[in-house]
């Protein structure tokens, strides 16, 4: 895919789909910096947003505060926890939502998220004319979402860029 520094992009990022991909694909912490950099690419950044679920421990107010310093507006959901102790958090629909209602300002919408549940939103957006990027882990990324998208950049490929403290097998 061509890409050029006139592109207005808009990056979207399931913090919570990334961060598991990581800790279960190799042990380590997502570079969130390094990886909003690679999105964006030198193309012009109109909106990054990263979409947390709070769940009351002690180290996700410092993580949270890393996101905003590294570039990204940081929007906030509970962790709902239901009567038989199940747990349920996502942002599929909140995303989806601010993608659909920002595309209008973007050439390129950025999802970082490999969950197939993204492929309707992708085709939608490029039936409306947006190019739709994904980043994520190959491993565990959809094959459809792979599909769809105009462009994936894979985060395995180059783990020592977006990986913090990787198990030693994870090098590359």
């Amino acid at each position: 895919m061509i890409k050029n520094k006139e592109q207005r992009i808009g990056v979207f990022v399931d913090v919570a789909n990334m961060y598991h991909s990581a800790k279960n694909l190799y042990g380590a912490r997502v570079n969130f910096k390094e990886v909003l950099k690679a999105a964006v690419d030198g193309r012009r950044l109109i909106r990054a947003i990263a979409y947390v679920i709070q769940s009351g421990s002690t180290e996700e107010q410092t993580f949270f505060e890393a996101l905003d310093k590294s570039g990204f507006e940081v929007k906030m959901k509970e962790l709902q926890v239901f009567a038989g102790g199940a747990k349920k958090a996502d942002w599929d629909v909140g995303i989806a939502v601010d993608a659909i209602t920002i595309a209008p300002k973007l050439d390129v919408v950025v999802l970082v998220t490999g969950d197939g549940d993204y492929v309707p939103l992708v085709q939608y957006l490029q039936f409306q004319g947006q190019l739709v990027e994904v980043v994520a882990f190959g491993e565990t990324t959809s094959a459809r979402l792979k599909e769809a998208a105009d462009d994936v950049i894979d985060l395995s490929a180059n783990k020592r860029q977006f990986l913090i403290n990787p198990r030693k097998s994870a090098s590359s």
